[in-house]
């Protein structure tokens, strides 16, 4: 069976195609564009099913489903559950869990059965603690890499918006700015890995377009994984 992974997050749409434990295409676009969505699966493999989650507005969703509908698929939308795929939700209320999120801890369990350290790493970051029995105790949330910029740039009168450099010792202020968004995305998460101290090979996994910004930044035990979220729709839709 094909199947069509989607992540809506809140800046892009990610796809993927899997077939099997394989995926065999894998792709992104932004909101703005979502009007090309049904143009880039021309080509692709037909899929049998279409599986997704959606935690921007409910009008990209709608734009999602009918560029589906186009392939002849309905869209089957994942939303949190209290237990799912080897995965039991401790969430207070585990429905109000955002599915990006939900999705990426299945993924997680799937990808690596220890302890680890769910990291998805977009315009925002979230950093969630899941353990060797796939109970996920907990997790924070702060603003993305791009948005700490952004929101500098636009809430201060003298913090330009500009490309910088990292640096442990910046020395202008473009270089200050991205330092310090990174050293605290990266404080935020070696501080949280840190509840996972007594765990025996405990891991942190790592997703999202600012990825390759923090990994050389990480100096703990780690493994990228592209598409933690897509994996995560594979599993529910898989019954893994």
């Amino acid at each position: 069976m094909m199947l069509l992974c989607i992540d809506c997050g809140n800046t892009r749409l990610k796809w993927g195609l899997r077939e099997g434990p394989q995926w065999q295409a894998q792709g992104a676009l932004a909101l703005n564009e979502l009007e090309h969505f049904a143009s880039l699966l021309v080509g692709q493999p037909r899929p049998d099913r279409a599986i997704g989650c959606n935690v921007a507005s409910a009008a990209v969703g709608a734009a999602v489903e009918l560029a589906v509908m186009q392939l002849g698929l309905p869209t089957e939308w994942a939303a949190s559950r209290a237990e799912q795929c080897g995965v039991k939700n401790g969430y207070d209320d585990p429905a109000q869990l955002g599915a990006d999120r939900w999705m990426a801890l299945l993924g997680a369990h799937h990808l690596y059965r220890g302890a680890c350290l769910v990291v998805n790493a977009g315009t925002a970051t979230t950093v969630d603690v899941l353990d060797a029995q796939g109970i996920f105790r907990g997790g924070l949330i702060l603003p993305g890499v791009s948005l700490m910029q952004t929101a500098l740039a636009r809430d201060t009168a003298r913090l330009p918006l500009t490309a910088g450099h990292f640096s442990r010792l910046p020395r202008n202020t473009a270089d200050a700015i991205v330092s310090g968004c990174l050293l605290a995305t990266t404080g935020a998460i070696r501080r949280m890995f840190e509840t996972l101290a007594g765990e025996p090979e405990a891991l942190c996994l790592l997703s999202g377009g600012a990825a390759s910004l923090l990994e050389p930044l990480l100096d703990l035990p780690l493994r990228r994984v592209d598409q933690l979220v897509l994996e995560g729709l594979a599993c529910v839709a898989n019954g893994i």
